[in-house]
């Protein structure tokens, strides 16, 4: 269904019947904390690393530049809370922690990938365009 076709109302009634689809307009909807976990700059790139198979947390940390320890923390428990990331806590010494995803994680890392593949096969067009320099 197309957003200009989404209705505004709020989730109401039982959690079970509001929940079979969000109404991501309404300020109630659940469902805007999820997409920003989902969306937000590290949650993508989490997402997308992980596509690659299970990672530690410095191994996330090393492949996604920039990202403090702080919020790659955060990021990993609101991913894991919303069942997109699994956390395998290893039993050895030093203490290991190794990140995957879920099948529900999967399948959205694969749409977000999307979208990062079309942001770096556009990105020379988009700068120029900031900078002022797109051809029209």
């Amino acid at each position: 269904m197309s957003a200009k076709h989404r209705t505004e109302t709020p989730v109401t009634g039982s959690l079970a019947e509001g929940l079979r689809r969000g109404v991501v307009f309404s300020g109630q909807c659940p469902s805007r904390d999820i997409l920003n976990h989902v969306v937000s700059r590290w949650g993508v790139l989490v997402l997308v690393a992980l596509l690659d198979g299970t990672m530690r947390f410095s191994q996330l940390r090393r492949r996604i530049g920039g990202v403090s320890e702080k919020m790659l923390a955060q990021t990993l428990q609101n991913l894991e809370g919303d069942g997109f990331v699994l956390r395998n806590s290893l039993p050895v010494v030093p203490p290991h922690v190794e990140y995957t995803l879920t099948p529900s994680g999967v399948e959205v890392a694969k749409r977000v990938e999307s979208l990062v593949d079309w942001i770096e096969e556009n990105v020379l067009s988009i700068v120029a365009h900031r900078a002022g320099l797109a051809a029209e």
